[in-house]
């Protein structure tokens, strides 16, 4: 029990480096989106691709010829396709859409919503009963989220309805990304998971927006931050995330997307000068309150279960 506790506790660090991570990000990705004047389709396009290129080159002098030993199996394949389309590409897409239209602490907030959708996925797919834990969880969370985006006042948003939509959207694809990758990373390397995730991700999205079509004036600061978006908020945090899988089973592994949103604000408030009321911070408290309480709920019957069994 004291080593799988270890292993659950390694994998919740892990987690939590990579939310950090993505919180540093999802700052430059405001000041790219907002300040930069990139069209996201030639971001995700060179993001993407980027990426991915960087990754199996990475993957190729660490695993050498396993990096393809995945497309000896068709259902390996099927699942690497569904985690490209389903859960990067999706997520990459909507939560720049949510910066671009909103503000990273908004979207933040919002994508963090995920382990509820894992749960919410679990009880229509797997027909499971909701627990007492569940429903107070997503209680709280509706309360947290109606402070955090109408300040209190529900005749208004705090940031346009498109924005809140690409936001909810960044939240259901999140939990793809954390739950779809599982059975590929048993048997093959998270690096080259990712790697061949991102790859077909950049193909798929070069093909709408090619890098070399229309791009925008390169300068010194496009590149620092395409720079940091590619390595701090893409290639390690993904990486780090789905090596934590080894160690930690996704609902607990997505409680740690909780270091995001804090990471977020406090980079937004001293590097954009983004101002949060009080009822926008007691907001975004009771969304990371409800998810605690959902995961908390989820780990006890976890652990009565296996009391019960031994």
């Amino acid at each position: 029990m004291k080593t799988k506790s270890n292993r659950v506790v390694k994998g919740i660090i892990l987690a939590a480096i990579a939310s950090i991570m993505w919180g540093c990000s999802g700052t430059v990705l405001q000041f790219i989106s907002q300040n930069q004047a990139i069209p996201a389709s030639w971001f995700l396009s060179t993001r993407t691709l980027g990426s991915g290129v960087i990754l199996l080159i990475i993957s190729l002098v660490l695993y050498r010829g396993k990096t393809f030993s995945l497309f000896k199996s068709w259902k390996m394949i099927g699942w690497l396709v569904a985690y490209a389309l389903f859960g990067l590409m999706a997520n990459l897409l909507t939560f720049y859409m949510a910066i671009q239209t909103g503000n990273a602490a908004a979207a933040t907030i919002l994508q963090y919503l995920s382990p509820l959708f894992i749960v919410l996925g679990s009880l229509f797919f797997k027909k499971e009963r909701p627990l007492r834990s569940d429903l107070i969880a997503f209680i709280v969370s509706l309360v947290g989220i109606l402070l955090s985006l109408t300040k209190g006042d529900i005749s208004q948003l705090a940031i346009p309805m498109v924005s809140l939509l690409w936001g909810i959207g960044s939240g259901i694809t999140a939990a793809g990304y954390v739950v779809l990758p599982r059975p590929i990373v048993k048997e093959h390397p998270p690096i080259v998971v990712l790697g061949w995730g991102m790859f077909i991700s950049g193909i798929l999205f070069n093909l709408h927006q090619p890098i070399w079509v229309n791009p925008p004036v390169i300068n010194g600061t496009l590149i620092a931050s395409m720079a940091t978006v590619i390595i701090v908020g893409t290639i390690l945090p993904f990486g780090i995330l789905l090596y934590s899988l080894n160690f930690a089973p996704s609902d607990v592994v997505s409680i740690m997307d909780a270091v995001q949103p804090v990471t977020t604000f406090v980079l937004s408030v001293i590097f954009l000068s983004f101002h949060m009321s009080f009822l926008e911070i007691v907001g975004s408290v009771l969304v990371i309150v409800a998810i605690y309480i959902l995961q908390k709920g989820r780990r006890t019957l976890e652990d009565e279960t296996e009391l019960f069994i031994e």
